[in-house]
């Protein structure tokens, strides 16, 4: 099979970065190993070898440059970026996907809802710049899907919300009115919900699936690594693993965007330094109290601002320790040349 710059989603984003490096060849990154990188370019697929970079600093759907020889020299300034902290106790963080126009965010339309879970993801999308569509899987299992609908119509305003059953060819049509030939989307939620199922419509694919247990709506792992997919219109779709947990970090803005309504309820607290627990003129108890805010929902922003400023400040300490110990082997390096040169 072969590719256009355009077929593959090249934008003017990634020209204007060019520059005087047209004899090399832009490559747009389709899977991440361990230790090698596949690449689609105009040929069809390709592996690229990188000599300065950890196959780790690329993600699936980067932008790179890559010589004759297959090594990439380049890589692009990405136009939307998805990253998580990563799990454990490991303070770093962990790329998703890269250049994603558009993030379908996929839940069950079960006991799997969870709004909670859900502003995650959109608070992760805001944070990207990619826009965001909500994807209510196994509709056709659900006895009023209408009720899921508007309890998810809330938690953003213009939030797309589509109620799907993922083995109808109407409900593939109406993700694939999301993605115009080019477009890249992302497929993100639970395991089990059926992100397997709904890539396969996309793709014309034939991936095994995994169901849901009945007993306690808890989804099992099918797609196990990112990649990065042609879809049957034209499209490309980035299939990610389920993720037990969607830890936030560095993501304020995106949290801020998400919560707007109560952001802009907390600059009319009559002090500045509101905690918004019942002092004096507090915008934010004001509008529950008058049933314009949910408490729930004050609850949900005060837990994510508070995990991801604890996160980004663990990220800090992490960087810095970095910072300190490079600075203590150049400082051993240094050392050794100069008694070595006496």
């Amino acid at each position: 099979m072969t590719y256009t710059l355009k077929d593959l989603g090249w934008s003017n984003h990634f020209a204007r970065q060019l520059e005087d490096a047209s004899a090399q060849t832009p490559f747009r990154i389709s899977e991440v190993h361990r230790d090698r990188l596949s690449a689609l370019g105009a040929d069809g697929e390709l592996t690229l070898i990188t000599t300065d970079h950890s196959t780790g600093d690329f993600a699936v759907g980067d932008w790179v440059l890559a010589d004759d020889a297959s090594r990439i020299t380049h890589l692009f300034d990405r136009q939307t970026e998805l990253k998580r902290r990563a799990a454990g106790t490991d303070a770093r963080l962990q790329l998703i996907a890269a250049n994603v126009d558009v993030l379908f965010i996929t839940s069950s339309c079960n006991a799997d809802f969870n709004p909670a879970r859900v502003e995650r993801y959109l608070a992760l999308a805001h944070e990207a710049g990619c826009f965001a569509v909500l994807v209510l899987t196994k509709a056709d299992l659900c006895d009023d899907p209408g009720v899921v609908i508007r309890e998810a119509e809330r938690l953003a305003p213009a939030l797309p919300v589509l109620a799907v059953n993922a083995l109808d060819p109407q409900g593939i049509a109406q993700l694939e009115s999301w993605l115009p030939p080019g477009q890249t989307a992302a497929l993100v939620g639970s395991s089990g919900v059926g992100k397997t199922t709904l890539m396969n419509g996309l793709c014309d694919l034939h991936d095994a699936t995994q169901g849901i247990r009945e007993d306690d709506a808890k989804g099992r792992h099918t797609t196990t690594a990112r990649s990065l997919r042609p879809t049957r219109k034209g499209a490309w779709l980035i299939d990610t693993p389920g993720m037990r947990a969607l830890r936030l970090a560095d993501a304020g803005e995106g949290i801020d965007a998400l919560f707007d309504d109560i952001v802009t309820l907390t600059a009319s607290c009559r002090f500045s330094d509101c905690q918004h627990e019942g002092e004096p003129g507090c915008a934010v108890q004001n509008a529950i109290a008058e049933g314009d805010l949910d408490p729930d929902r004050l609850k949900r922003w005060r837990k994510l601002q508070a995990e991801d400023r604890r996160n980004t400040e663990t990220l800090a300490e992490a960087r810095a320790r970095d910072k300190a110990f490079g600075k203590m082997v150049n400082s051993v390096v240094r050392d050794a040349h100069y008694k070595k040169g006496r």
